[in-house]
């Protein structure tokens, strides 16, 4: 397998408080290959999944392939995974789109870091399965509804959020069902008609507005790039970024979250602002244990807390994450900062050319 250098960030975080920092994940995987949000507590898919790509960035590829070999086993026949388990066991039946696709980004990544193809076509089927149990949910206009009840009944809205992110991971699972020479046309136009419905058509999702990730979310999963999104991070900068702290996770609320502003780095670095990334990464280090170099999850700054009282996983993965795709030290930093070739024309236009909708819909 390929190896490469470990992601710094001179000035924010040297390569070996990024080693110290996947160190607090290595401790924290469970024998079966599953990462909790933090020692002995409950994990959900996508969070698990974050953690394993942050595994396979500083090159820590035998416990990250314990991590996706695991989601293998424990799919669902239907391709998706409950919403919560802890230590093996179902806490929250219902099945969330955003998760089930997911597994594709991780996939693609760690296949960008690694060059592992014989991983790739392991993990194949259990990636195909995810994308089918997603598409399951899609509407005749083409949003995805945000999940699956455990008797089967659909969910009654689509999220933005979710949404943007089931993007990013229909153009990774493209781009690896391309590359094992699978082509899947139906996922191709499923891609672009999201795009167009995030990029044109936002009313069509729940209104979260409140939440930064709906802010920057269309930009850190590829829907949007180019002078609209350089707009959309303006538009609503000085409403989320609380200078020297971080960017709020509502909009409402004085807190101050880790993987948020992390998530924000990761949209940046996609437009190419590496300089207010870095300066965001330098704002939250004020979360970071200095310990073992774990991250509390977020800071209440009026009442001078650190709340949630945890030190989540996937904040901590979020960080490697945010701090690989602005220094480009591995391949992997390609899923966040390039976009899969089917999809640039698009996105640097924003969907120039709109796919067309159902006339019902009212909206091509």
């Amino acid at each position: 397998m390929n190896r490469h250098d470990l992601p710094e960030l001179p000035g924010v975080l040297r390569a070996d408080e990024i080693a110290r920092s996947a160190a607090y994940l290595l401790h924290t995987q469970e024998p079966s290959g599953a990462i909790p949000w933090f020692p002995g507590g409950h994990l959900d898919v996508w969070d698990h999944i974050e953690c394993a790509m942050a595994l396979s960035t500083v090159g820590h590829y035998t416990a990250a392939v314990r991590a996706y070999d695991w989601l293998a086993a424990v799919q669902h026949p239907d391709g998706s995974w409950p919403a919560k388990l802890r230590q093996g066991t179902v806490v929250n039946p219902l099945r969330e789109a955003n998760h089930a696709s997911y597994l594709a980004v991780g996939v693609w990544h760690h296949f960008l870091v690694t060059g592992d193809d014989a991983f790739l076509e392991r993990l194949w089927p259990t990636v195909r399965a995810g994308i089918g149990f997603v598409l399951g949910l899609r509407t005749e206009r083409g949003e995805i509804l945000w999940a699956r009840d455990a008797d089967g009944s659909p969910g009654d809205h689509a999220l933005l959020t979710a949404c943007a992110s089931i993007h990013h991971a229909l153009r990774c699972a493209i781009a690896l069902a391309d590359h094992l020479d699978h082509p899947q046309p139906d996922w191709e136009l499923a891609a672009a008609r999201l795009a167009h419905l995030i990029c044109e058509h936002e009313t069509v999702f729940a209104d979260r507005s409140r939440y930064s990730m709906d802010w920057y979310y269309p930009i850190l999963g590829g829907a949007m790039r180019g002078a609209r999104a350089e707009k959309r991070i303006a538009e609503r900068w000085d409403t989320f970024v609380v200078p020297g702290l971080g960017i709020r996770c509502v909009s409402d609320q004085p807190w101050v979250t880790g993987a948020e502003t992390s998530e924000l780095v990761l949209a940046l670095a996609a437009i190419g602002s590496r300089d207010r990334g870095a300066e965001l990464l330098a704002s939250i280090q004020h979360l970071r244990d200095p310990d073992d170099g774990a991250y509390w999850t977020g800071y209440q700054f009026v009442e001078d807390v650190r709340w949630p009282v945890e030190r989540s996983t996937w904040t901590t993965a979020a960080v490697i994450l945010a701090v690989d795709a602005l220094c480009g030290a591995t391949p992997g930093s390609q899923v966040f900062t390039r976009i899969p070739r089917a999809a640039e024309q698009s996105a640097e236009g924003c969907c120039d050319q709109p796919v067309v909708l159902p006339a019902e819909a009212g909206l091509a």
